[in-house]
This record gives structure tokens, C-alpha cells and sequence, in this order.
């Protein structure tokens, strides 16, 4: 009986592992969540990372929610054959619904592992809504990996102040599984802008034919889904003249054909101000629309330090100059080929004196 309910199949009671929790409804899963999981692993140094896919969000309703082994079936095709990365729903064996409760639970079957709780910085303002949330810290280290939009605010919420003197630096991230909580520490990993509710504002995912529409019955009704077999090339001219329109400053192109599955291209500009990054966002994904590109997801517009355009070929990133010179992503990316450099370095460089 005792195997029939073990919480994850497979895992000695007494492993030694340092094991991350990816914990959330993951509805649905997607190369975001892989993402998350291959950055922990390298940069905590973890043996392994656990999906644990929840039957029911106690922060969220069931409307849109799909089928609990539905959930499941998708995060393990979107996993694959991975060997250190496993997906399960230990809850309904544990008999737990909060994160606290199922942490605890999982310490007490495996109290020789080394666990640490994994979230995407967009969560760290939420944190202080979940039930326990002091005690979860004092219960587990906990990673937070860098979100388009949301990681630069981030860190000034509730949770991040109220432990601030416990975090660690990002060059110590491997010492986090060994750290007794409470310890946490915030890693500005490269980026990636899947997200399960841009996904499901453009379900379904049936393409079959271009200018295809949302039904009826969907809350994005009278949208159009995305033209993703629209030329590279001219969406990318689309996207840098409507940047030039608004007047975006330092404008970078880079080339990620062949370096990335979830684009063609990244463009990172920037705004003066929290309205202009806004609205150069918005405007851009109207123009796009006009273009017949369908509804763009836009994302980070809370904020207005960092929004994220999401194109399809072409993912754009617009900043406000200070969270822009803090995550560098031009230097996270570490590409060797530009297609463009920022216009106001090449006019700096023609005014030099010889």
C-alpha cells in the first residue's frame, strides 16, 4: 500500500537530491515552465526538478480550467524524454491544497532531499496573498527567475521586502538548496516570453487557414489569432517603423534564427518614461493588428517599466532606461550577430572628431 501512495512514483523515501518544486496548475504547461526548470538546474546546481501540477489553484476559479490529467499529459509532452525533470500531481496523494501544507508534506516523505521552491518573479507580488506565506519561507529556500515585465517591480513587493535580509546574491545561487530558510534569491536567468495566459487568450490552437477567429463562446471573441506564417522580414520593418513613429530611443535588433525556437527575432527599446514605454507597447500592437496580424499578446503594462510585445516571429522588449542598463539583456543573450545597432550610438560615433 505505501507504494500504491507514494507522492512521486519512482523516488527513494531516503534520496539525498537536491530537488527543485515547480509547483502551479500549469494550464496550460509550456516552454516557459521547461525554461524555468533547465535554468534551475544549471544554476542551482539541482539533481533534479519537480512539476507538481495542482488539481486546483486555491487563488484562482475553475472557469478555463482544463481536466486535471489533461494538464498533466501536456506537461509531460512539453518535458519530453527529459531525465532529471519529472511531472506529477502529488496533491491528490498528499491531500493537500496550499503550498505550505504540500511542502511540508513532501519534506516528511523525503526528509533527507533538499528541496527548493521555484517561481517566476511575476509571482513574488502574489506571494503575500498565499495562505502561510511567512511560514513558507521559514520552511524552504525559495528561487525566483527573472519574467518579462514583472521581475524589476517585483523585488519592491511585500515578500521580497519583508525577507530582504535574507537573500542571496545571484553569484551564490548554488548555495540555495544547502541554505537553511529562511533564504531566497532572485536570478536574472535569459528570458523567455511564453505565458500560459497568452496562450490561452488565443485558444484554440486548431490553425487552418490564415484570419481564423476565436468562437463565440470565447471571452477573446472577435479576435483574430496571430498570422504566424507572415514573413519575418517585413514584420520585423513593421515593428521598427512603428517603433521610429513613437520615437523609441536606443533600438536593437538581434538575430535568433538558428539560437531560439520561440522567435526570429529580438527588438529591445526603450522609453523615457513609464507612459511612453506604454504606449509605444500599445501602439505597436494596434498597428500590428491593423496589418492583420490578429490580437498580440502585450504584457507588463501593470508596471510600465518593462512591457513585453509578443509578435509571434518577432518578440519585442521595451524598457525604461534603468531596468533596461539592470537586466542588459542585449548582454544576457551574449549573440555575436546584430541586425541593427541603436541609432543613437552610431550617431554619436559619425560626430567624433578624427
Amino acid at each position: 500500500m505505501a507504494s500504491v501512495l507514494h507522492p512521486m512514483p519512482g523516488v527513494p523515501r531516503d534520496t539525498t537530491r537536491r530537488i527543485g518544486l515547480l509547483g502551479g496548475s500549469f494550464n496550460p504547461a509550456h516552454e516557459g515552465h521547461r525554461h524555468i526548470s533547465l535554468e534551475a538546474l544549471k544554476r542551482l546546481g539541482l539533481d533534479e526538478v519537480w512539476w507538481l501540477v495542482s488539481p486546483q489553484n486555491p487563488l484562482k476559479t475553475d472557469d478555463g480550467m482544463e481536466p486535471l490529467a489533461t494538464r498533466v499529459a501536456r506537461a509531460r509532452q512539453i518535458v519530453g524524454r527529459h531525465p532529471r525533470i519529472r511531472v506529477d500531481a502529488p496533491e491528490l496523494v498528499l491531500g493537500t491544497r496550499y503550498t505550505l501544507d504540500t511542502v511540508r508534506a513532501l519534506r516528511r516523505a523525503y526528509p533527507r532531499a533538499r528541496f527548493v521552491w521555484l517561481t517566476g518573479a511575476d509571482i513574488l507580488p502574489q506571494f503575500a496573498e498565499w495562505r502561510g506565506w511567512r511560514e513558507l519561507f521559514d520552511s524552504i529556500p525559495i528561487a525566483a527567475f527573472a519574467r518579462p515585465g514583472w521581475s524589476y517591480p517585483a523585488l519592491a513587493a511585500a515578500a521580497p521586502r519583508t525577507f530582504a535580509r535574507y537573500r542571496l546574491d545571484a553569484s551564490q545561487a548554488r548555495m540555495l538548496p544547502s541554505s537553511k530558510p529562511p533564504a531566497w534569491c532572485f536570478i536574472p536567468s535569459r528570458l523567455d516570453s511564453h505565458s500560459a495566459t497568452a496562450i490561452r487568450a488565443v485558444r484554440p490552437r486548431k490553425r487552418k487557414a490564415k484570419g481564423q477567429t476565436i468562437p463565440d463562446n470565447s471571452p477573446d471573441r472577435g479576435r483574430t489569432l496571430p498570422d504566424r506564417s507572415k514573413d519575418a522580414e517585413a514584420l520585423l520593418a513593421l515593428v521598427r517603423r512603428s517603433l521610429d513613429d513613437d520615437k523609441a530611443e536606443d533600438v536593437v535588433v538581434i538575430d535568433l534564427k538558428g539560437k531560439s525556437a520561440f522567435a526570429d527575432y529580438m527588438v529591445i527599446a526603450s522609453g523615457r518614461s513609464n507612459r511612453q514605454v506604454v504606449a509605444i507597447a500599445d501602439h505597436l500592437a494596434d498597428r500590428l493588428k491593423q496589418a492583420g496580424h490578429g490580437y498580440t499578446p502585450v504584457e507588463g503594462k501593470q508596471g510600465g517599466d518593462w512591457v513585453l510585445v509578443d509578435a509571434g516571429d518577432v518578440v519585442v522588449h521595451v524598457f525604461r532606461p534603468e531596468p533596461r542598463a539592470f537586466y542588459a539583456l542585449e548582454k544576457m543573450w551574449a549573440l555575436e550577430t546584430e541586425v541593427a545597432k541603436p541609432k543613437a550610438v552610431r550617431a554619436r560615433r559619425a560626430r567624433k572628431p578624427a
